[in-house]
């Protein structure tokens, strides 16, 4: 299993970059390269979020490519803007006039496929993933073995501002959802950074738990159980809030979707 995963990891490392950007979005290559330097995990794909506007093509048989970003057709799509990073009113007007049909803005927010190499492996990643604010994390097991952590979220945005190349609302409308997608976007990179630092913490190794003195990474043990060391960190967290009374519980309550709320040995308990 472990060189069968070894070549999965290899093939799709250094395959082509086939989406239509052709690399990494810039917000999640930290996170990304993470992962990939990482032993037991790789990317197979990723999105650091976007703010979109699109609407149906007319004629999904074919595909146009225009200027970068502007009236891109793509299945069964126009995509009148896309932008990965902060959008201006002017933007989405300059979007909207070019709209012949039903456009639809949309934030879409992070989206990582990471295969790991063991289901517990899988665990800690999803684990990670869930205390980060991304709660619309998921695994699946495929047929050949593939075991893959999807990495989503919820905090998504989507409003339809056309009928027919007819602009439905205001002005005033439209600033509202530029400043409403901006801000969406601004907690997705904060959950990206606190994804990052977590995965940073959890696959540091405790104390006692790593190499042998003089093995390296070619000779020492094949495995560390991160698992383990990850899930005693989070108890001793829980510990220090319990010891902070009703006034640490209520901060993490304030702190919102994106914080600590649930308890990380039910997470790690999923599959086992």
């Amino acid at each position: 299993m472990d060189q069968t995963f070894l070549r999965w990891k290899v093939r799709t490392l250094t395959r082509l970059d086939l989406s239509r950007k052709g690399s990494v979005d810039q917000d999640v290559v930290p996170l990304v390269d993470l992962i990939n330097r990482t032993e037991p995990f790789f990317t197979t794909s990723s999105c650091s979020g976007r703010i979109i506007l699109t609407e149906p093509n007319p004629d999904s048989g074919q595909v146009i490519l225009t200027e970068p970003n502007h009236g891109v057709q793509k299945q069964n799509l126009v995509w009148l803007l896309v932008s990965h990073q902060k959008v201006s009113a002017e933007d989405l007007v300059s979007g909207l006039g070019r709209s012949t049909g039903d456009a639809v803005l949309k934030f879409e927010p992070l989206v990582l496929h990471i295969q790991c190499r063991r289901l517990e492996d899988a665990q800690l990643m999803h684990s990670v993933a869930v205390n980060s604010g991304f709660r619309n994390s998921g695994l699946t097991v495929g047929k050949t073995g593939k075991i893959i952590t999807a990495v989503r979220s919820t905090h998504g945005l989507e409003v339809p501002l056309t009928r027919d190349g007819r602009l439905l609302v205001g002005p005033e409308y439209v600033h509202f959802l530029v400043q409403a997608a901006n801000q969406k976007l601004e907690e997705n990179r904060r959950r990206i950074q606190r994804f990052y630092q977590n995965l940073q913490a959890a696959l540091a190794p405790g104390p006692g738990q790593g190499p042998e003195p003089g093995t390296g990474p070619e000779t020492g043990p094949e495995d560390r159980n991160f698992t383990q060391v990850y899930q005693r960190r989070r108890r001793r967290g829980r510990q220090t809030d319990c010891k902070q009374g009703d006034g640490g519980r209520q901060a993490d309550r304030n702190h919102g979707e994106g914080g600590c709320e649930l308890d990380m040995e039910d997470c790690l308990d999923l599959f086992s």
